[in-house]
C-alpha cells in the first residue's frame, strides 16, 4: 500500500472511530473493527484485545482469526508471552522473531511458530497508571514495526482504551469493572454464536463470524443482539441470503 493511500485510509479510519465514540456504539463491536483495521492497514497476519478479568488475568474479546486466538489462548495458559509482560509491564513488548524468545515463553513459541507467526508485538491499554488489556499484532514475516506502524498501532490502543472507558460515564472503578465484565460476557455469547452459526449452516468458524457481522450491519443491528438472538435460537442465518 502506498503512504499516500495508507495515510489516507488511517484518517478514514479514525475519523470513522471518532463518529463512533460521539454515539451509542456496541464496545466488542468498535474493537472488532479496530482489530480488522490494525490486520489491514498495518499489514498484520492477526490482531487480537485481551481485556483484564478482575482477577489479575487476560481474556481474549476480539481476534481477526482463529489462527491468532489460538495463539493467544496458548499464552493465557501458560501466563507466559509477549501480551502478558506488556500487561504486567504497562509497556509495549516487540519481538522481531518468535524463535528467539526466553526459555520461560515456548509454550507461546512453539503454538505462534504452528499457526506460521514469526513475530510479535504487543501494546498495552492504559488509562494514565492503569493497564486494562492489550493490543496483540502478529505477523508471517520476522522483524521490527517502522515508526509510523509503531505510532499507529499505540493510537489504536488509546482508542481502544477510549472506546472501552469513555471518560463521560467511567469516571469510578466500579463503573470500570462493570464495563469490562460486559465486553467479556458478550464475547462468550458472541463466541457461542459463532458455534451456532458453523454448526447449522457447516461451514467455518471465521465465515461464521462473518455471516454474523454481515446480517448484523444490513440490519443495522448490534453485533451482541444478533448473537444473542442466535443463542436464543430466535434467528437463523442463511449464507445465501
Amino acid at each position: 500500500m502506498k503512504d499516500t493511500a495508507r495515510d489516507a485510509r488511517l484518517l478514514r479510519t479514525f475519523a470513522t472511530l471518532a463518529d463512533t465514540l460521539v454515539d451509542d456504539y456496541d464496545v466488542v463491536e468498535l474493537l472488532q473493527f479496530l482489530v480488522d483495521a490494525c490486520r489491514d492497514i498495518l499489514n498484520m497476519t492477526a490482531a487480537v484485545i485481551l481485556l483484564e478479568d478482575g482477577h489479575g488475568g487476560l481474556e481474549l474479546v476480539v481476534s481477526t482469526s482463529e489462527a491468532g486466538r489460538l495463539v493467544e489462548i496458548m499464552q493465557l495458559a501458560a501466563q507466559a508471552g509477549p501480551c502478558i509482560q506488556s500487561y504486567r509491564t504497562g509497556t509495549a513488548v516487540s519481538v522481531p522473531s518468535i524463535v528467539d524468545v526466553p526459555a520461560e515463553w515456548t509454550s507461546f513459541r512453539d503454538s505462534a511458530l504452528d499457526q506460521g507467526f514469526g513475530s510479535a508485538e504487543a501494546i498495552p491499554l492504559r488509562l494514565r497508571e492503569q493497564t486494562i488489556g492489550t493490543l496483540n499484532l502478529l505477523r508471517s514475516e520476522t522483524g521490527t514495526l517502522s515508526e509510523a506502524d509503531s505510532i499507529a498501532a499505540t493510537a489504536f490502543a488509546d482508542v481502544a482504551t477510549i472506546g472501552i472507558l469513555h471518560e463521560r460515564t467511567l469516571r469510578e472503578s466500579e463503573v470500570l469493572s462493570q464495563q469490562l465484565q460486559l465486553a467479556l460476557n458478550t464475547r462468550i455469547v458472541i463466541e457461542q454464536a459463532k458455534g451456532v452459526v458453523s454448526y447449522t449452516n457447516d461451514v467455518p468458524i471465521d465465515e461464521a463470524f462473518d455471516l454474523i457481522r454481515s446480517y448484523a450491519r444490513s440490519h443495522q443491528l448490534s453485533l451482541s443482539d444478533v448473537a444473542a438472538r442466535l443463542v436464543r435460537r430466535e434467528l437463523h442465518l442463511d449464507p445465501q441470503t
